[in-house]
């Protein structure tokens, strides 16, 4: 009937401190969780019941947002599951612009809002950085200030997240995903923890705030060097935190020599590396070497998409006029 189509994420700088209202960058990828969607006898994916032990983020979806005929999902995505490239994020949005688009409510910011309540639900803390970015595309900021090119203002517990719009320079990253999953709950708990016991953990939640704005001015430069430089620097502070892992270090020691820079992206313990590189080649072939999965990767322009198949059936399913299930 309809697809929702969302991109992954990969953070330049300032995961895990951003969830402490530090600022933090990330760039959209060409890799996508497309997501169909038709109607059903019951609620199901990809095949089976709808329930949140197995589908916790179309679940949370579903139950905020519709309460109309049932309907069925189904997933076809080519971002490695809980990869640290932001799948969660991904499927979050392309599943709350369904459901937003047959409530004729669909908009990139309405996704972008909708889709951060659905992880802050699932997940029990988190930030809006995968889920506007994989909403908005391109580029984006996420900062405690309101600066130039704002797109929205997303707001949780007394944190206030700034969106921007950053218009990304061509870059090439080589993704190195370790095959052992990042689960993004777990590590944000072990650094809440460290954060609320540690005085030196939150000195390092800072310096990787303050390291962020020095990534943005050579991300606007095109500085591929000090690029890199402030990626290594991040990661090293993330190391400070306990998020990193052996799969992760062997990965970067693989594409380190051959890059501008390296660091893991996401959530961490598992998960992926990003590399930039001018070789990508090169970098791809080390990573395999080591046991990893590479893939080069560029930027995507295009956020959160909907595409019509089948717009008589639609029309069967759309509940009339604006408003929201309470």
């Amino acid at each position: 009937m309809l697809v929702a189509s969302s991109p992954a994420k990969a953070i330049l700088f300032g995961e895990h401190a951003v969830v402490y209202g530090k600022p933090a960058i990330a760039i959209s990828l060409d890799r996508r969780m497309n997501l169909t969607v038709f109607p059903a006898a019951e609620p199901e994916v990809d095949g089976g019941k709808l329930s949140m032990r197995k589908h916790r983020y179309v679940k949370q979806a579903y139950g905020d947002l519709w309460n109309g005929l049932s309907l069925a999902f189904r997933t076809s995505s080519t971002i490695p599951s809980a990869s640290g490239l932001g799948s969660s994020a991904a499927l979050s949005c392309s599943a709350v612009a369904a459901l937003l688009f047959l409530r004729g409510m669909f908009s990139e910011e309405s996704t972008a809002r909708r889709a951060f309540e659905v992880e802050y639900n699932v997940q029990g803390r988190a930030s809006p950085t995968d889920t506007s970015c994989s909403a908005h595309g391109s580029a984006i900021m996420v900062s405690p200030r309101e600066e130039e090119d704002l797109l929205w203002t997303i707001s949780a517990l007394g944190t206030v997240w700034n969106v921007h719009h950053i218009e990304p320079p061509e870059l090439k990253l080589v993704v190195g995903y370790t095959k052992k999953p990042s689960i993004t709950s777990i590590q944000v708990e072990k650094v809440r923890n460290y954060y609320n016991r540690s005085g030196f953990a939150r000195e390092t939640i800072d310096d990787i705030g303050s390291l962020v704005m020095d990534g943005l001015k050579a991300l606007r430069s095109g500085d591929l060097v000090k690029l890199g430089e402030l990626m290594d620097r991040n990661h090293s502070l993330l190391t400070i935190l306990g998020v990193t892992s052996k799969e992760l270090d062997k990965l970067r020691d693989a594409a380190g020599p051959l890059s501008f820079g390296t660091k893991l992206t996401g959530a961490g313990g598992g998960g992926s590396i990003i590399a930039l590189t001018d070789r990508p080649e090169q970098v791809c072939d080390a990573i395999r070497k080591r046991g990893g999965v590479p893939f080069a990767v560029t930027t995507s322009r295009t956020g959160t998409s909907i595409e019509v198949r089948d717009q008589d059936m639609l029309d069967t399913l759309i509940i009339p006029g604006p408003g929201e299930k309470n």
